[in-house]
């Protein structure tokens, strides 16, 4: 398991990632929510056909920064950011919290 902080961010914040092609379709598929977030790794897209739940998306680019920050509804096909290189995906609501916009940049703590 991972972590992620942000200039913005209180504590450390749990992160999954999803790094095998197998990982990355199943995302958030099935779950009733998640404690923290998950980063899809490579992806500039994602949707949420069949998830249980409204979630916010953060398109990231090479360094993590923040491209755009937005909230999808379940049965939504997002379209692909075109400088995209990841995507962090958490539960609607939470990247407001957590400080994460536009311009932000993550860094990601491997344990």
């Amino acid at each position: 398991m991972a972590t992620f902080t942000t200039a913005q961010t209180p504590a450390p914040v749990p992160l999954e990632i999803a790094r095998s092609a197998r990982a990355r379709r199943r995302g958030l598929l099935g779950r009733d929510g998640v404690a923290g977030a998950l980063l899809l790794s490579p992806a500039s897209a994602v949707h949420t056909l069949g998830m249980r739940f409204a979630i916010d998306v953060a398109h990231l680019d090479r360094s993590l920064r923040v491209i755009a920050v937005r909230t999808m509804r379940p049965g939504r096909i997002g379209l692909p950011r075109l400088r995209a290189r990841h995507v962090l995906e958490a539960e609607a609501g939470s990247m407001e919290r957590w400080g994460i916009r536009r311009g932000v940049r993550i860094a990601v703590l491997e344990t």
